[in-house]
């Protein structure tokens, strides 16, 4: 598993400057857990909203799978999980804490936000087509501008964890879109058959994640108490 190899390398890192893995966030375990549970349940009720949402347009229901067995739910865990603190432990943890750093928060923010943009050019493939790669992007480094707002606020990668987690589990390994094929709920005539068009296809696809990101960017501007992240004195319950 590649997240503890990351774990290991960012305390050694870490260790080097007289720091602790608490400097990303690995402490005050209950404010953690509560930042996670949060993070969880937002964007999976937002996935959750968007498959349901798609099924009714369509007019499709979707149906309990009874091919899905433990191993397939250990399967789905297993690479769901492992994705999420790759990615996470390597955009939002010691290189964003060093962004942040020397950078400043908002320069260090975006410049996150744009690596996970061009990240996932070569994670979908779309290298080489510039109208996709353009949209993938502004859309998944949106999604990454919100992940490294959580991290920056809270002074954890506990948030962006949840939140991704969140949406990938839900959207994975409940409604059965990624790339593992059919999990716990499958429509009778298979994903590809929950694709509605036009303005209402539109807006669950692109303007329900948006909204999302909007939201949770601008309460963890607006509303949050910013974490002190450069302080290791300060209490991170508070974050």
């Amino acid at each position: 598993m590649i997240g503890p190899i990351l774990v290991a390398v960012s305390w050694v890192l870490l260790k080097i400057e007289g720091k602790g893995l608490g400097a990303i966030g690995f402490n005050a375990p209950q404010a953690r857990l509560r930042q996670f549970a949060v993070g969880f349940l937002i964007a999976g009720a937002v996935a959750a909203f968007q498959q349901l949402g798609r099924a009714w347009m369509v007019g499709v229901a979707w149906q309990v799978n009874a091919s899905f067995d433990a191993a397939k739910l250990f399967e789905h865990l297993r690479w769901n999980t492992n994705s999420v603190l790759f990615e996470e432990l390597l955009f939002r943890g010691y290189l964003l804490y060093q962004a942040i750093r020397w950078l400043g928060e908002r320069r260090g923010v975006l410049l996150g936000a744009a690596a996970f943009g061009v990240y996932h050019w070569f994670s979908y493939g779309v290298f080489g087509n510039p109208v996709m790669m353009a949209f993938v992007f502004l859309f998944t480094g949106a999604f990454g501008l919100m992940l490294a707002l959580s991290f920056a606020k809270t002074g954890s990668i506990a948030a962006p964890i949840g939140l991704h987690l969140g949406w990938n589990l839900v959207s994975y390994l409940v409604f059965s879109t990624g790339p593992l094929g059919a999990a716990m709920l499958t429509p009778p005539e298979g994903v590809e058959a929950i694709e509605p068009t036009g303005l209402g296809g539109t807006v669950l696809g692109i303007g329900l994640p948006l909204l999302m990101i909007l939201s949770v960017s601008w309460y963890l501007v607006h509303r949050h108490r910013t974490s002190k992240r450069v302080n290791p004195d300060r209490d991170p319950s508070t974050a």
